[in-house]
């Protein structure tokens, strides 16, 4: 294998003395790096360096976007298989006529900054009051789910579970109206 300057002498582009000068620099570099303890750093490595750096930690953050996404993804999945395993029905024995245990009403509650409605029997409206059921948002519709499914569904995503907000118990000093209590299944 034949060196590069010896090629270049061949052709012809460098002289003897040239290539002699150049060998003596970079000798006298070497030497002057040994001794005062600095080593000539390569511009173009640290470049490359550099722009490795860059391109992995770029590739860091997509795979922590990705694995972010990837697992909302799961927890939205997670929601939606408690809500189908375990939602119960809304209108259990809808009555004909009469005003028994089996009719339905609407029940209103709110969602966010909205007043909503559902229609229940009278005796889901009885376990909603007394917090035995709760409702859930799952899309455009509402479900209701027992509590302790619903404080899974909390854990996981508090903005979709509809909190049912009992009136205060202890009476306030000086209510006027504090004899009066107000009935839990009050309809409008």
């Amino acid at each position: 294998m034949v060196s590069l300057k010896e090629q270049m002498l061949k052709a012809g582009l460098v002289d003897k003395k040239k290539v002699a000068k150049v060998h003596q620099e970079q000798t006298a570099q070497k030497k002057e790096a040994k001794r005062t303890g600095t080593v000539t750093v390569d511009e173009a490595r640290q470049a490359a360096l550099e722009i490795q750096r860059k391109n992995a930690e770029r590739a860091r953050e997509l795979n922590a976007q990705r694995d972010a996404a990837a697992q909302q993804k799961a927890i939205a999945a997670q929601i939606t298989q408690l809500i189908t395993q375990n939602k119960q029905a809304k209108d259990q024995g809808r009555g004909k006529g009469g005003r028994g245990k089996d009719e339905t009403s609407a029940y209103n509650f709110t969602y966010g900054t909205k007043v909503e409605r559902i229609y229940v029997s009278e005796v889901v409206r009885e376990h909603l009051v007394a917090g035995r059921l709760v409702i859930v948002a799952q899309g455009e519709h509402f479900e209701l789910v027992p509590r302790i499914v619903a404080d899974k569904i909390a854990e996981r995503n508090a903005g979709i579970v509809v909190r049912v907000t009992k009136a205060a118990e202890t009476p306030v000093e000086d209510d006027p109206y504090a004899d009066y209590q107000i009935p839990d299944d009050f309809n409008w």
